[in-house]
């Protein structure tokens, strides 16, 4: 075995603040487009970055598994984790009317850092 849940773990805090670093950036930039922009980014992103906490704390939240186990928690894990994300963009967009293209932003680039965030550092 090459990674322990320890690294796991560690790799999914450090994702988790990239994601947020990067949608505190996509929000600073979107302010140049109004307030409204600016929470729109946030709470895109903001959704991404809590998915992947959760999809990471279903994955690794119960410790050393047998291999159908630990398929099962990333499973209930990604789509929790997109539950999360599709239940946030609902809300900034249908029911808080935040900018469309904002929101999207924000769980766009806070999805590109994790992409990035995992070929960096996995």
């Amino acid at each position: 075995m090459l990674n322990t849940v320890a690294a796991g773990r560690r790799l999914a805090q450090r994702t988790a603040a990239l994601q947020a670093v990067v949608t505190l950036a996509t929000a600073l930039a979107c302010l140049l487009s109004g307030r409204d922009a600016a929470l729109g980014a946030l709470a895109g992103g903001g959704a991404m970055t809590l998915g992947g906490l959760v999809a990471a704390w279903s994955a690794f939240g119960g410790g050393v598994a047998g291999a159908g186990m630990a398929l099962g928690r990333f499973l209930i894990g990604q789509t929790a984790k997109w539950v999360v994300v599709i239940t946030g963009m609902f809300l900034a967009i249908g029911v808080f009317h935040l900018p469309a293209v904002a929101v999207l932003a924000g769980v766009l680039l806070a999805g590109v850092a994790l992409l990035i965030a995992t070929k960096l550092w996995a």
